[in-house]
């Protein structure tokens, strides 16, 4: 089943991404309700999320679950620069993606000495350290009453604060974050990363620069998850510590898992799905975590590297039309034979 997925996908990958592109600039358009869209514009900020935090887990190998610390430090950056000094949207981006890589970087270093279970205490541990910060530094971030009145969309003296604006903002950034790590999957950084998750003591060897690539690979995901932070900030209007917890970053985990690590397209599935199936069982709110824990399991048993986990599409693509072009070549031949004959 998955299988026959995979290659229908292969083979019209085209016409489904020039559909997925064309659905979501209608997506607006097509559905007036507020709350509609409102799902639309989350699902779009989780798939960003997501495949920040896929870079890390999909392409070099290595389970974080800190990922929400800064997703929140991107957040109240964009919050703490607009409420207090009044920057546009392009300046608050710009400034959560440079504090929050900065973090991703000295996070980087102690983790390069520790691998496996190891670096998932540590990465946990740091996501606590900055949640703690964030509801006790009331100075700063205002503690437990958080952040709130935060500007909307504020771009050339003129502010947007209507759903579709935010939709569309929102819309741009995944596409340029796509855009980046597809990029990053075809440049020799990316097969740097991967031979780095199938074994990093081989690539080292083979002259990999694996301490450079691995502290790279911290910032630009922490870079991706600060962005998402500072549009959410512009978009909720109000923050506050308990939006960025353990469990935040576990979801995003389960996104990923669900979806396929080292997947752009799976990653994006599994975000939509764990964004919207949620609002369609609030009766179950409370056994949310057990339903990610039960997903989890089931995935480890049944595919440990997610739907569309490790999936070359144009690989396979090209791997169906050779072997098309040869049944197609062999039948010539044949009936060519039988008509001399």
């Amino acid at each position: 089943m998955i299988k026959k997925t995979v290659e229908f996908i292969a083979l019209k990958q085209r016409f489904i991404i020039a559909a997925a592109v064309i659905f979501a600039l209608l997506y607006p358009l097509l559905f007036s309700d507020l709350f509609i869209l409102r799902m639309g514009t989350l699902c779009l900020m989780y798939i960003m999320l997501a495949l920040g935090i896929n870079l890390i887990m999909g392409y070099m190998g290595q389970m974080t679950f800190g990922h929400a610390a800064f997703w929140g430090i991107g957040a109240y950056t964009a919050a703490i620069l607009s409420g207090r000094f009044g920057t546009n949207f392009i300046v608050d981006i710009i400034a959560a993606a440079l504090v929050a890589g900065a973090f991703g970087f000295l996070l980087g270093l102690p983790v390069l000495k520790v691998k496996g279970y190891y670096l998932t205490i540590v990465t946990l541990g740091f996501g606590e350290i900055v949640r703690l910060v964030e509801l006790n530094a009331s100075g700063l971030t205002g503690g437990a009453l958080g952040i709130r009145g935060i500007s909307g969309i504020r771009l050339f003296a003129q502010e947007f604060t209507s759903p579709r604006a935010f939709y569309y903002a929102i819309l741009i950034l995944v596409v340029l974050t796509t855009v980046i790590l597809m990029r990053i999957n075809n440049s020799r950084y990316g097969l740097a990363l991967k031979s780095i998750r199938d074994d990093d003591s081989a690539a080292e060897v083979m002259g990999v620069n694996v301490v450079r690539n691995k502290i790279m690979t911290f910032v630009i995901s922490a870079m991706i998850a600060g962005v998402a932070g500072a549009f959410f900030a512009h978009y909720i209007s109000y923050i506050d510590s308990t939006s960025f917890t353990t469990q935040a970053s576990q979801e995003m985990c389960v996104m990923v898992i669900l979806g396929g690590l080292g997947s752009i397209p799976g990653t994006m599935l599994g975000a939509s799905v764990l964004t919207l199936v949620p609002e369609f069982i609030r009766g179950l709110a409370e056994y949310r975590m057990l339903i990610y824990g039960v997903i989890m399991v089931v995935m480890m048993l049944v595919r440990p590297q997610g739907l569309l986990g490790y999936t070359d599409f144009g690989l396979i693509r090209t791997r169906l039309l050779e072997e098309r072009g040869k049944k197609k070549g062999g039948g010539e031949n044949n009936g060519t034979t039988g008509t001399e004959g």
